[in-house]
């Protein structure tokens, strides 16, 4: 019986050290080689830059500056189960969520913010919410 469990163990080592030592020649031979991440990179400084550039403009428009002010809407409620949500990009424009929650029924209100502002009239805590969701300058 040990002479069984050493053998296959002798043959798994051996295995090992092949896979182990076709690994190590693919690994040096693709050392030359670019990468397939790193394709399609630029190689000059100016190249980085416009690059650099372009995921900026990109990320300007994600939304990305966001609050969430919780309150009770009622007085006799508790727990502060409503809330509003400002979800904004750079430029302050995105949207304004709010849910009213009561003792029957809940209500939820979307509207749309531009230039950080909204046309449509706001509540304290949605104000509240636009303000915290605002960068510090």
């Amino acid at each position: 019986m040990a002479l069984v469990v050493g053998t296959v163990g002798v043959v798994f080592g051996v295995l090992a050290l092949v896979v182990a030592v076709s690994l190590l020649g693919r690994v040096r031979r693709s050392e030359g080689r670019v990468r397939p991440s790193e394709e399609g990179l630029p190689s000059d400084v100016l190249g980085l830059r416009q690059e650099v550039a372009a995921l900026r403009a990109e990320g300007a428009q994600a939304m990305r500056h966001l609050a969430v002010v919780r309150y009770d809407a009622f007085g006799d409620m508790g727990g502060h189960l409503s809330w509003s949500l400002a979800l904004l990009d750079d430029r302050g424009s995105g949207l304004l969520l709010t849910s009213i929650h009561g003792r029957g029924e809940t209500r939820t209100y979307a509207k749309t913010v531009l230039d950080w502002s909204c046309d449509q009239q706001v509540s304290p805590e949605e104000e509240e919410a636009l303000s915290a969701a605002r960068p510090a300058a």
